[in-house]
């Protein structure tokens, strides 16, 4: 690989780790901003949900944008869009701020992420896979270890910390980035002179609109009855508008051309229907202990941020070092042994959170971590596997983009699963209540594996 592919990889690599960074630092930080902001758990859990709403949108689009646009432009956009969020969160005057903030965050480095993988693909020609695969190195390793990096700025400078420490990232992948990208025309899948009506409709503006509202108001309802202990005619109305709404997203993307959601793909393939769904469950059961564990450990347990961040590590650690091990298992004997053995994991980590009581050694904690790390480590490898194999040549990039469709519904429905189950209060018995759900989660998916009969494929 020559001197400037590496530099180029290097460029890439430091702008799209900022979205898995600023997306798991903040389990840690919860409690914190809780207290700030003077909150109950399921208000402050929108920190969470605005971050994967805005980059389960944003993420798709901008890398249609990036057909018109050019995706040097975007990757440099999205730079100076988290530089800009990242130095005004710090000082925003309330918590609706904070979270406008956060949206605009998620959106600048989901333009980094939709476009980055592309920009190596296609400018560096020699050691390709090496080079995606260090990217996703760059990916899974941010996420592994935030919660660690959040646990230990946030015990030592506060909460503003998790967004400053964005900004040298940013400034050097900015001046590297203008160097090493190469500049490139914009695609010609469209016209840069089509009228703003022909843009939003080949953007599906109209789809992403249904798609937003009836979510949002889906989990407002949800979580508004749940936080106030009652069900209202509110709440009641408000969920009822948000599944009409979905209803009618769903009835627009089956007839539209361009749609932001290919549904029809999922009816027309299976096999591949069924690795997302499963690859949905295996996200809402990673990321309830994700961010679960870290409320637990500092608002049960009384655990500093700073050790909760070094507990948190076990999770990251496990998971870096079984992926490359779990990449030779499955070259060998396919996905379906190494997804069974990490339902199978799932399912003892959820059992040993629910025989944990309020005496248990903190450090017992790990035990779930590590069996939750090395299920994560085989499920990053194993379901990318089962897709490429359930998934028709023809149509693997729309096949990619609904799986990470599915990874953000997966933790969008974890976060709604512990403000549901926890309140307005996180608290033991909640937490205890979580692990049972999780438990039954993972039993699900090792049937679904067990029935598996060739990789990628389900009775």
């Amino acid at each position: 690989m020559s001197v400037r592919s590496r530099w180029l990889m290097i460029s890439v690599g430091l702008g799209i780790l900022l979205n898995p960074l600023n997306s798991s630092m903040v389990s840690v930080a919860i409690p914190r901003l809780q207290n700030v902001f003077q909150l109950d758990y399921t208000d402050v859990s929108w920190i969470i949900f605005s971050f994967y709403i805005a980059s389960s949108i944003a993420q798709p689009v901008m890398g249609k944008a990036s057909d018109l646009l050019g995706r040097r432009k975007i990757f440099l956009t999205g730079l100076v869009v988290a530089f800009i969020a990242s130095l005004l969160a710090p000082f925003a005057p309330s918590f609706a701020w904070l979270i406008v903030i956060r949206i605009v965050q998620a959106i600048g480095t989901s333009m980094m992420v939709a476009v980055g993988m592309a920009i190596v693909r296609i400018h560096i020609t020699e050691k390709q896979a090496t080079a995606l695969a260090v990217l996703s190195i760059f990916l899974s390793g941010a996420a592994a270890i935030g919660p660690f990096i959040g646990g230990v700025i946030i015990h030592w400078w506060g909460w503003p910390a998790i967004f400053f420490i964005n900004i040298p990232f940013v400034v050097v992948s900015f001046i590297l980035s203008w160097r090493n990208i190469p500049n490139e025309e914009p695609s010609l899948a469209v016209t840069p002179g089509m009228s703003p009506r022909k843009w939003l409709d080949w953007m599906d503006a109209s789809g992403i609109l249904l798609f937003t509202l009836g979510l949002v108001a889906l989990l407002v309802g949800l979580l508004s009855a749940k936080s106030s202990g009652h069900i209202s005619l509110g709440n009641v109305i408000v969920s009822l508008i948000g599944l009409a709404l979905l209803g009618l997203f769903v009835r627009h993307e089956l007839k539209v051309s361009s749609p932001f959601i290919p549904l029809r793909t999922f009816a027309k393939y299976p096999a591949m229907t069924w690795v997302n769904v499963e690859f949905m469950l295996v996200n809402v059961l990673y990321y309830s202990l994700f961010f679960g564990i870290p409320s637990y450990l500092q608002m049960v347990r009384h655990v500093s941020e700073f050790q909760t961040g070094i507990l948190m590590l076990t999770l990251g650690l496990c998971s870096l070092v079984t992926s490359p091990i779990a990449g030779r298992w499955i070259d060998k004997s396919g996905p379906r042994p190494a997804l069974l053995v990490s339902a199978i994991l799932m399912t003892l980590g959820s059992v040993w959170l629910v025989t944990l009581n309020q005496t248990s050694p903190v450090i017992s904690v790990c035990l779930a971590l590590a069996a939750f790390g090395i299920s994560n480590g085989l499920n990053n490898v194993g379901m990318q596997a089962a897709l490429f194999q359930s998934a028709p040549k023809e149509i693997i990039g729309v096949a990619s983009g609904l799986f990470n469709t599915s990874r953000y519904l997966g933790t969008i429905l974890s976060s709604l699963l512990i403000g549901i189950v926890m309140g307005g209060k996180f608290s033991f018995e909640g937490f205890r209540v979580l692990g049972i759900i999780l438990a039954v989660i993972a039993l699900a998916l090792v049937f679904m594996n067990q029935r598996r009969r060739e990789p990628g494929q389900l009775l």
